[in-house]
């Protein structure tokens, strides 16, 4: 008998033994370890405050070394007493660094010290009630997980626990090329910006939002709260060392010919970008008048209809939303059933026969379903003759009917547990508003967006504070909206290249929004695939 199968043989003896000893009640109980780089038997086993030897014995076919990244066996009292003598040194170091601190200090460096653990896992409170059981179907992760990352467990489950579920998965590196943000040295910039602040209205004679307040303190509508996160991104780029000439102009009202005013008074031409009108109007008058790029910052369903070709429009199209959904399903439906679901309406059974055709494409055309309303709904038992147990059934919805959306959710979450769906939509339009969040956490609501911000990152909490400390409120979504844009258009524009060039070099993503440029010169397509997590939160799919 060969060395290498003899030490095979002993290995699964050694693990029948040790499964022997668990089931049968034993009280040491044993769970596996990751090996971190530079580990060795002896290291842990003075860590784990036993005997080399005895850690050795659990471990036979490690004798030749360990490797970093391998899993050892060792037992689960061991590891618990080591990691929570780690954590609470860790946490009385972070809480307790002045012993005579008030109780205000302690509470910082407790927020501290969550603030880091959210940079690197996953975390959620428990609730009353909450079992291992309960957090295995909210999280999908097994006990023992839970115990080599909370090994304060081993005591059981108590309610306020901030328990950490998993690692957060490092980014991974897609196809996308991304765009480096390249500034060239002594970059100057002159922007304009024009915005409808309506300032005539109330006597105002500047733009600088603190007097709009004082004189009017419902102003705060999308065009100043636009203004204000770009003018943190013009801040932010200054910072950099770029030098820029910033000119805001007030549109005014919009029968008011305000636009035409401006341009006879103005040459745009010796700008290097215009970001606004907010009208599509507007855009369309001002992008015949100039020459340089002209930004439509905000979706309009008329944007189609631009024929200039010096507009830039931050805002995908619709049709854009429902390409990614096909997309993203071509690429992850593997088995099960798909449903589409449509109303009466011409436009939303022409979609739903659209999409159904493109996905027979990659998919078989027997697991794909369309349902349409019978009598103006959709009843349950249509769904429970299409839908199978314990395996996938994705549900997509192609309309925006309160009653058909509200037909399809409650059906679905009240069907058995053995028969799970997602469902999916192109967008989460206003109708969503109307439905409870944790009916759509129930079937993992799945949608399409142009936005989707993630409020741990390191640049959104830098933004956040950089817009308090000037504002002395936190950012809207437009002011949100108004910073990506403009950071986005004008750190392009300080590479020295021609914009449309830089649309080519890479998609970009900002605080909120991603950028892609690349398949149409002058219309982004950047979007995201957002997911409703049980625990409601939003997960980014894609």
């Amino acid at each position: 008998m060969g060395i290498e199968h003899m030490k095979h043989v002993k290995i699964f003896i050694f693990l029948c033994i040790l499964t022997f000893t668990v089931s049968c009640g034993q009280q040491k109980r044993y769970i596996q370890y990751k090996v971190e780089k530079g580990e060795t038997i002896s290291s842990i086993a003075r860590n784990l405050n036993m005997d080399a030897k005895d850690l050795l014995r659990l471990n036979p076919d490690v004798a030749g070394g360990l490797r970093a990244d391998s899993y050892i066996v060792v037992p689960e009292k061991s590891l618990n007493n080591y990691m929570s003598k780690n954590i609470k040194e860790q946490t009385e170091t972070a809480v307790d660094t002045n012993a005579t601190s008030n109780e205000d200090a302690a509470m910082d460096a407790k927020a501290k010290l969550l603030n880091e653990l959210r940079e690197k896992y996953v975390l959620y409170e428990v609730k009353k009630g909450e079992t291992f059981y309960n957090l295995n179907k909210l999280f999908n992760v097994t006990r023992a997980q839970l115990l080599v990352l909370n090994p304060e467990l081993i005591e059981g489950i108590k309610v306020g626990q901030i328990l950490k579920i998993k690692e957060i998965a490092a980014k991974v590196i897609s196809d996308i090329n991304f765009y480096d943000d390249y500034i060239k040295p002594n970059t100057s910039l002159k922007v304009a910006l024009l915005l409808p602040f309506k300032a005539d209205l109330y006597n105002i004679d500047t733009l600088a939002p603190k007097e709009i307040f004082i004189k009017n303190a419902t102003l705060v509508n999308i065009a100043t709260d636009f203004y204000m996160g770009a003018e943190i991104a013009i801040d932010s780029l200054r910072g950099r060392g770029v030098q820029i000439d910033f000119n805001v102009f007030d549109t005014g009202d919009r029968s008011a010919n305000g636009v035409r005013s401006i341009l006879a008074n103005r040459n745009f031409n010796n700008s290097d970008v215009v970001i606004g009108p907010l009208y599509s109007e507007e855009v369309k008058i001002v992008a015949n008048s100039v020459n340089v790029p002209v930004v439509f910052p905000v979706y309009s369903n008329n944007q189609s209809e631009f024929s200039s070709s010096n507009i830039v429009k931050t805002s995908p199209e619709k049709s854009v939303f429902r390409e990614e959904l096909e997309r993203y399903i071509k690429e992850h439906f593997d088995h099960g059933n798909i449903i589409i679901v449509s109303d009466d309406k011409a436009a939303s059974l022409e979609t739903s026969r659209m999409l159904r055709s493109s996905l027979q494409s990659k998919i078989s055309a027997s697991s794909i379903h369309l349902l349409t309303p019978s009598k103006g709904y959709i009843a349950k038992s249509r769904f429970s003759q299409i839908l199978k147990p314990n395996t996938k059934n994705w549900v997509i919805i192609a309309s925006d009917s309160n009653l058909i959306i509200a037909d399809v959710i409650n059906s679905l979450i009240s069907l058995p547990e053995e028969t799970t769906t997602k469902v999916f939509s192109f967008d989460k339009s206003n109708v969503y508003e109307n439905v409870d969040n944790r009916k759509l956490a129930k079937v993992g609501f799945t949608y399409v967006s142009d936005e989707f911000i993630d409020e741990n990152s390191p640049e959104t909490r830098a933004f956040n504070s950089q817009y308090y400390k000037k504002n002395n409120t936190l950012p809207s979504f437009y002011a949100t909206k108004g910073f990506d844009i403009t950071y986005d258009i004008l750190v392009r524009l300080a590479s020295g290249n021609d914009l449309k060039t830089t649309f080519k070099d890479g998609a970009s993503s900002r605080i909120e929004t991603k950028f892609d440029y690349r398949n149409q010169e002058s219309e982004n397509q950047g979007l995201f695939i957002v997911q409703y997590n049980k625990d409601l939160t939003l997960t980014k799919l894609k």
